[in-house]
């Protein structure tokens, strides 16, 4: 699981949730099989994007995948957010792990 934890210029809100959109139809595009955009009821201006993907390599893949037009897009999301996005990676805990 991925989770980028945004900071939202609050002008900037509409024009942020509709690109960020748009980017988890990239996200999909790429691997992953579940995507989310949450706004927080406790802060606003924080909004959380959350995908899944099959696995870690799978993930360093989309990473390859991006193209011109989708780091346009990404200069969209990144100019509706203060500061840098937050970015972490979790991977699925099994039972049997210690």
């Amino acid at each position: 699981m991925v989770t980028i934890k945004y900071a939202v210029i609050h002008e900037r809100a509409t024009e942020f949730v509709e690109a960020i959109h748009e980017y988890g139809r990239i996200r999909r595009r790429d691997g992953a099989y579940r995507w989310g955009i949450y706004r927080d009821t406790e802060a606003a201006d924080r909004y959380l994007e959350i995908f899944l993907v099959n696995s870690w390599a799978e993930h360093l893949r989309q990473h390859d995948r991006q193209t011109q037009a989708d780091r346009g897009l990404e200069q969209r999301v990144y100019a509706c957010v203060v500061g840098e996005a937050e970015v972490r990676h979790l991977i699925y805990a099994h039972s049997d792990e210690t």
